[in-house]
C-alpha cells in the first residue's frame, strides 16, 4: 500500500511539473493560460501583419475606399500604443487590457467589421476638419462654397478658378444654384 501511495504522489508530482510547464499553474483553469497563449500568439498577426498585408492591397487598388480604412486603422492604432506607452503603470494593473486591445482591434481590422472605417466616417469626419481654412484672396461668397467641399475638390476648383477666372466660376455658382432651386 505504501509503495501505491507513493507513485501515486509521484506521478502528481510529474502532473504538476508537466502542466507548470505548459504554463497551467495549479490555482487558474487550464483555459485561462491556453487563451493567454493563443492571444500572445496571434496578436501581432491580428494587428500588424494583416493590416500591413491589407494596407499594401489598397495602396495598389485604383477605390480609395480602403486607403481611408488602413489609414485610419494606422492612426488609431499609433494612438493605441501611444496611450499604451504613456499609461503603461496602470495598464500592468489591469490583466484584461491585452484583451480588450485585441477584441478592439479585431473590430477595427477585420473586413466583416470595418471598424476603422467606421469611426471615420462617424466621429473624424464630424469633428475634425482637415484643411477647412480657405485663403482671403477669394470673395466672400466663394470662401463660403469652398469651406464646404472636401479638400480634393477645393483643390481642384482652385485649379479652374486659376485656369478660367472668378467670372467662369460664379457662372457655375449661380447654374447650380438655379439647378437646386429646380428640385
Amino acid at each position: 500500500m505504501i509503495t501505491f501511495s507513493c507513485c501515486q504522489s509521484r506521478k502528481k508530482e510529474t502532473l504538476e511539473k508537466n502542466l507548470f510547464n505548459l504554463g497551467f499553474q495549479n490555482n487558474s483553469h487550464p483555459w485561462e493560460s491556453f487563451f493567454t497563449k493563443f492571444v500572445k500568439m496571434y496578436r501581432p498577426g491580428l494587428m500588424l501583419l494583416y493590416p500591413l498585408y491589407a494596407s499594401m492591397r489598397a495602396i495598389e487598388s485604383p477605390t480609395t475606399l480602403d486607403d481611408q480604412q488602413w489609414l485610419t486603422y494606422w492612426v488609431l492604432y499609433s494612438l493605441i500604443t501611444l496611450f499604451e506607452l504613456s499609461c503603461w503603470k496602470v495598464l500592468q494593473w489591469l490583466p484584461f487590457w491585452p484583451y480588450v486591445k485585441l477584441v478592439f482591434c479585431m473590430w477595427l481590422v477585420l473586413p466583416f467589421f470595418n471598424g476603422a472605417a467606421y469611426i471615420y466616417a462617424n466621429i473624424v469626419r464630424k469633428y475634425v476638419k482637415v484643411g477647412s481654412y480657405v485663403s482671403s484672396n477669394h470673395p466672400e461668397s466663394h470662401r463660403k462654397v469652398l469651406q464646404m467641399m472636401s479638400l480634393d475638390a477645393r483643390k481642384s476648383v482652385e485649379m479652374y478658378i486659376e485656369k478660367y477666372g472668378e467670372d467662369a466660376f460664379d457662372r457655375v455658382v449661380k447654374a447650380a444654384e438655379k439647378e437646386a432651386k429646380k428640385h
